[in-house]
């Protein structure tokens, strides 16, 4: 009688995997999300901090997580909010933002933004630097942001 259930469970599971087309599984591994409209601002020059904006799209059937972010030109990038308080602007770090499937988020001014820390070479207008930004589920997406004033 075991055996008997066993094999059935067996068919079960085989048939459920092999109603998902290999075309569906391939597009939800391949989609991710793209960055566009990436900016950074130059600051006053004796501070070591930058701010980054852009907009990611996420044109997936699933919603994504962006969990941490790096830079060839920045020694960290974190994504921070900016909440107004009482009448004061207050600054946090946020260890997780969530993209919503087929939404888009904006990181602007006064928003979510970035912070990039620590620049390896002054920021020059006009120039752009990659900035990379990993998952929840460990793939990364990658944005050039123009540097403007």
């Amino acid at each position: 009688m075991n055996t008997l259930r066993v094999s059935l469970l067996c068919a079960l599971v085989a048939v459920a995997f092999s109603l998902q087309s290999p075309t569906a599984a391939a597009a939800d591994v391949e989609c991710l999300p793209e960055i566009s409209d990436g900016w950074i601002r130059v600051p006053p020059a004796a501070i070591p901090v930058l701010a980054g904006f852009g907009t990611i799209h996420n044109a997936c059937d699933a919603a994504v997580t962006v969990v941490s972010g790096s830079s060839p030109g920045f020694d960290d990038v974190s994504i921070h909010e900016t909440r107004f308080e009482d009448g004061m602007a207050r600054m946090r770090a946020i260890p997780r933002l969530v993209v919503p499937a087929g939404d888009s988020v904006t990181l602007k001014p006064g928003g979510l933004h970035m912070m990039l820390m620590k620049p390896k070479a002054p920021p020059v207008a006009g120039d752009e630097v990659r900035i990379d930004l990993k998952l929840e589920d460990g793939r990364e997406i990658s944005g050039n942001f123009r540097i403007r004033k």
